[in-house]
């Protein structure tokens, strides 16, 4: 069984060297955490309460920060995987973490 929450976060950044990246400039990113495991006695696989709370501790670091102070190139990839890694030790299923960079751009990470 698969089960998802979804948080926003703000961040500016530039990417040194790229032509119209390179300026500082800002994204509102979503984040997609989608987790999958088999439901408790309980009648749930994690509580929401729990999910969104490993999410939102782990997305504090990030959220109204430059990125470059963070990550030495913050591309959404490098986004993604530095926050997919830090996740790890928050999540105690196999999971998928979805970044959206603004509207109709993403990255993705993890196996289910």
């Amino acid at each position: 069984m698969r089960l998802g929450v979804i948080e926003y976060i703000d961040s500016a950044h530039f990417l040194p060297g790229h032509e119209t990246c390179g300026c500082m400039h800002g994204h509102t990113y979503k984040v997609e955490l989608i987790i999958k495991g088999e439901k408790k006695e309980t009648g749930m696989v994690m509580d929401f309460y729990d999910l969104k709370k490993a999410l939102r501790k782990t997305l504090a670091d990030y959220d109204h920060r430059c990125l470059n102070d963070i990550i030495e190139f913050p591309s959404v990839e490098n986004l993604c995987e530095s926050v997919y890694n830090r996740l790890k030790a928050e999540i105690p299923f196999p999971f998928v973490l979805k970044m959206w960079e603004g509207k109709g751009k993403w990255c993705e990470i993890g196996d289910l």
